[in-house]
């Protein structure tokens, strides 16, 4: 799992990541996609995830409007659920502790991703309202309880 500063380390050093033999997710935000990429992300967000899947040799999670998850391998999906109140500080460290656990439990990299994005949203669309646009990286992590005993 790398995301924020692990992300920032690899700056225009893709081959680290090719390297690697194990599985790996990578998080990046648009920002952080253009710093490993040196490019922007562009209007097809499905293509940029797919693109640095297939560089990288990581399962990509492509964070913002339209999450997308992509593997180098050239599955995708698009996450359905949260919204903008997620573009908040540890949000990210929240979703990579969720994506970990799903790891750890045996999850394929790519399912393991999925899986985190749409629950890590899912938390934000029910609760989000209560909390309102104060949501903070706690209240993620409160949420994760109730939301996946509701699945």
């Amino acid at each position: 799992m790398l995301d924020a500063d692990g992300l920032n380390a690899l700056e225009g050093r893709l081959a680290a990541l090719q390297a690697r033999t194990a599985p790996t997710v990578i998080t990046p935000h648009e920002g952080e996609y253009r710093r490993l990429t040196g490019k922007a992300v562009g209007p097809d967000r499905l293509a940029a995830a797919r693109e640095l899947a297939a560089a990288s040799g990581a399962v990509v999670l492509l964070k913002g409007p339209g999450t997308v998850i992509a593997a180098p391998d050239g599955a995708t999906a698009v996450n359905p659920t949260g919204d903008a109140a997620l573009a908040t500080a540890g949000s990210g460290d929240v979703l990579t502790g969720i994506i970990a656990a799903f790891l750890a439990r045996g999850l394929a990299t790519f399912d393991a991703a999925a899986a985190g994005a749409w629950v890590h949203g899912a938390i934000a669309d029910r609760f989000g309202a209560e909390v309102g646009p104060g949501l903070v990286a706690s209240d993620l992590i409160g949420g994760l309880p109730p939301t996946l005993a509701a699945l």
